[in-house]
């Protein structure tokens, strides 16, 4: 088996980032922030522009993380369709978060261009669809929800998913034109200028090793600093440490891998995703994919834990590619890169108050583009003094799951199981 050089096509072509330093000394701000992903920023951008003083600590380079690896797909709601959210949150606050997360990629379209952050963004509509005639059904039971709050969703036939992707392997899907994509790392790097041209500070490699209060204040302790302030954010999502133990105990951290090839030709490209949607289709362990801005085919799905990936480990990306594109059989792919998903047990992103000014949000199970920017303007907006209830999204106590430690091990034998009832659905419809 070859091991395999991993190198993420969103560094490669990404515009460079800010120069960061580590923090040193003892500092203070207004509001602490843990985390320069979607979130942190976002927040800090948010809390910068009504003059906050912020600070953003992030561990290690910035993008690092889930932020600069994801599949840059912007997508409006959440895993629940809109009844369901009602029924479960209840009528009044089941309408508040439809309305958030209905809207969520307006706020991602909206930085994008209030801050001319150049990210390849395209919001031309995502593309979900179906393998089989059950899910297409669940899809139109969907559609019907949306479209009765007035949300540009429809469905698709058989033929127009076909003619939108290129490819005869699905039955139908739903296409949302709310949504789209962005270089995703790209995205990262121009909230994190945009933040510091608001007066935030960010100091990259610097993992906060440990979290004290003193009254009114918190203190954070990293390995050559420190950094005081009355309000902290904690914005590290899958990448959640023992520093909030409890949080981390209350998502699981899901390994999800990419694939992308050299760019195609001229020919190639014009019959895969002509229109620019990206897509991400109902298979138990779902398939996302899309053109990058080069012409290049992104394809991802869950991966896994193992730290040097191999062709081994990964053929079932490229298994995938070409079962949905064999015209794509000779095309070499040229980059291979992973981060993690943080999923929750309800699927459901979360809202937290850990102790009296120290907030957390994180658990976007898939949808962190448009959830988390979302997010850190939920967190931003409570700092500000925005009551919690008025929020329009739950503010919920922390769950741990049990027997976490063991989640590793669940995670594996259920991507196997959920792998070999994909292929039976596949080969049956």
């Amino acid at each position: 088996m070859t091991a395999l050089a991993l190198e993420s096509l969103w560094s490669a072509t990404a515009p460079p980032g800010p120069q960061c330093v580590p923090l040193r000394g003892a500092q203070q701000a207004e509001v602490a922030i843990i985390g320069a992903g979607y979130t942190g920023l976002s927040a800090a951008l948010h809390l910068a522009q009504a003059g906050r003083a912020v600070v953003v600590l992030e561990a290690c380079d910035l993008g690092a993380g889930a932020s600069g690896l994801n599949g840059g797909q912007v997508i409006a709601g959440l895993k629940h369709d809109p009844d369901e959210l009602e029924g479960l949150l209840g009528a009044s606050l089941g309408r508040a978060v439809i309305d958030t997360v209905s809207a969520a990629p307006d706020v991602v379209f909206d930085l994008v261009e209030r801050f001319n952050i150049p990210c390849e963004a395209r919001r031309v509509g995502w593309i979900q669809p179906a393998v089989s005639a059950a899910t297409l059904e669940a899809q139109n039971s969907r559609a019907r929800q949306w479209q009765e709050r007035g949300a540009a969703v429809e469905m698709l036939s058989r033929e127009d998913v076909q003619r939108l992707t290129g490819t005869d392997r699905y039955c139908g899907g739903l296409l949302d034109r709310r949504g789209g994509s962005v270089q995703p790392l790209a995205y990262l790097r121009g909230l994190a200028h945009a933040a510091l041209a608001q007066g935030t500070q960010l100091y990259s490699r610097s993992p906060a090793t440990r979290l004290t209060r003193n009254g009114d204040t918190y203190r954070i302790e990293t390995p050559d600093g420190s950094l005081s302030a009355p309000w902290v954010i904690v914005a590290t999502n899958a990448y959640t440490g023992a520093l909030t133990e409890t949080l981390r105990r209350s998502v699981v951290a899901v390994p999800s891998f990419q694939v992308a090839t050299a760019p195609l030709s001229a020919q190639l490209r014009a019959g895969i995703l002509p229109q620019g949607q990206a897509a991400s289709d109902t298979c138990r362990l779902l398939r996302y994919f899309r053109l990058d801005a080069s012409g290049r085919f992104v394809m991802g799905t869950r991966g896994s834990y193992t730290r040097t990936p191999t062709t081994f480990t990964v053929r079932h990306h490229y298994r995938a590619v070409r079962e949905l594109y064999p015209q794509l059989a000779r095309v070499a792919f040229e980059y291979h890169w992973g981060g993690y998903v943080a999923l929750t047990k309800d699927h459901l992103p979360h809202l937290h108050q850990l102790a009296p000014g120290l907030l957390a949000g994180l658990g976007y199970n898939g949808r962190g583009v448009a959830m988390a920017t979302v997010m850190g303007r939920l967190l931003a907006r409570w700092v500000l003094g925005e009551a919690p209830g008025t929020l329009g999204f739950p503010v919920t106590p922390v769950r741990p799951m049990p027997l976490h430690a063991f989640s590793r091990l669940g995670v594996r034998v259920a991507v196997q199981y959920l792998r070999l009832a994909d292929a039976w659905t596949r080969s049956h419809s």
